[in-house]
């Protein structure tokens, strides 16, 4: 398997399955309805951070700061969360262990553990506007990551 990063020709969705891509754009518009704009953001830098997409890492941190984040801390030590927890609430805590069991699906299928405190954190149908988010930012990393979009041109 190559790992290598150097390839320039890379296609645009945006440009090619201009529908898809539309598409993509209105799901992202409705999935996160009802949730809190921080705890949107701060699942959606923890799916791009575990998909490795920079741009959209980059992005949404830059969101969350325009959304009035005013503790960087939670930003920077969101990879390490866990031994972090006090910078984050019990509703967080859940979103963010079930956005990291949802991206990394092939590992452990969302352990019923992880499910039954995201369930027990939120009601039946904002854990379902969550799954919804976490879902869509995943599809919108792989695009990321497979058009190999740079970050440092994203302005909120």
């Amino acid at each position: 398997m190559s790992t290598t990063t150097t390839t320039t020709r890379r296609v645009k969705l945006a440009n090619l399955v201009p529908d898809f891509y539309q598409a993509m754009i209105e799901l992202d518009r409705v999935s996160d309805h009802g949730l809190d704009p921080k705890l949107a953001h701060l699942v959606r830098i923890r799916a791009s951070q575990i998909n490795g997409c920079a741009y959209c890492t980059d992005m949404h941190s830059l969101d969350l700061l325009q959304f009035g984040e005013d503790q960087q801390q939670r930003i920077t030590l969101l990879p390490v969360w866990r031994e972090a927890s006090k910078f984050y609430t019990e509703q967080e805590k859940a979103a963010l262990q079930l956005t990291e069991a949802i991206t990394l699906i092939s590992i452990d299928h969302v352990p019923d553990d992880v499910y039954d405190v995201a369930a027990q954190a939120f009601d039946e149908k904002d854990l379902a506007q969550l799954i919804a988010l976490i879902i869509t930012i995943n599809m919108w990393t792989r695009v990321g990551v497979t058009g190999r979009m740079e970050p440092g041109h994203y302005k909120p």
